[in-house]
């Protein structure tokens, strides 16, 4: 009996594994596959990526219209558009022309008379009332005592309270009156000063604080004038008859005007430039 025997140093026939390299290269190609963008891979956008030219184009489109949109909107409602941000400030304040109560009705006696004085405040003029001793009765002797009187009233500076609630003068503390010349009506008052030189709410105060005393006519009404413009006889550079109206040495006669006191003119003061009906 024959036994077969195997060399043991000779191993069996198997076949040989590939290697790496021969792998590859004995490999079927694979067909290449895009890149994908980074900004459409969920979890890796990159800052910056994806934003070419007509994705800005589209936005600017977008916010265009967004803003021809707002734009009407926020005019209709009264709103001015603007490109900057506005610091409007703080809310203005506004002064309210009301004295405390302790001061609004002083009481007469002692021989002063409560007044009214018509003051400025704010776009208008509004009286006070002021304890001043004033010369007595309404007849026309004492006419031109009351003008005088209540005019300096009018050119002093409003009292501390006066003050502190809005109200001022506008009348000229070099303003002067003096009653009327030969020729004028009984009523008349000029001033020192022509009236188109003063200013409106000056004339406005002297109109309205006249008005309710013995400086007016029966009616209410203030008829006053400025310089009469020809002097006493004697004097130096008086105006003779023949000079009439103006001479060569005198001013010219201011014209009177008759003027009231209602509410057109205290609302409204400007309106004493062109107020008044020539006498």
């Amino acid at each position: 009996m024959s036994v077969r025997t195997t060399d043991r140093r000779t191993p069996p026939h198997t076949t040989p594994r590939p290697t790496p390299e021969a792998a590859s290269a004995s490999a079927p190609a694979l067909p290449a596959v895009p890149a994908v963008p980074a900004d459409r891979v969920p979890g890796s956008r990159v800052p910056g990526a994806g934003r070419g030219p007509g994705r800005g184009l589209r936005r600017a489109a977008l916010s265009a219209l967004a803003l021809s949109v707002l734009v009407p909107l926020a005019a209709g409602c009264g709103i001015r558009a603007t490109s900057v941000p506005v610091d409007a400030g703080a809310a203005p304040s506004r002064v309210g022309c009301v004295l405390p109560d302790d001061r609004k009705s002083p009481e007469s006696g002692g021989g002063a008379s409560v007044v009214r004085v018509y003051l400025v405040c704010g776009a208008r003029v509004s009286p006070v009332e002021r304890k001043v001793r004033m010369p007595g009765g309404r007849s026309s002797a004492r006419r031109l005592p009351v003008a005088r009187k209540l005019l300096d009233e009018l050119r002093q500076r409003p009292e501390p309270a006066e003050d502190t609630a809005g109200f001022e003068t506008a009348v000229p503390r070099r303003l002067t009156i003096s009653g009327g010349t030969e020729g004028d009506p009984d009523e008349a008052l000029r001033l020192s000063e022509p009236l188109e030189e003063l200013p409106p709410y000056a004339l406005a105060q002297i109109v309205c604080t006249y008005a309710d005393t013995s400086a007016a006519d029966a009616e209410g009404g203030v008829i006053l004038g400025g310089p009469a413009g020809d002097r006493s006889p004697g004097s130096e550079g008086a105006v003779s008859e023949a000079e009439g109206a103006e001479g060569d040495s005198g001013a010219a006669r201011s014209p009177l005007r008759r003027y009231e006191c209602g509410t057109a003119l205290r609302t409204h003061p400007r309106s004493a430039e062109s107020s008044g009906t020539q006498v």
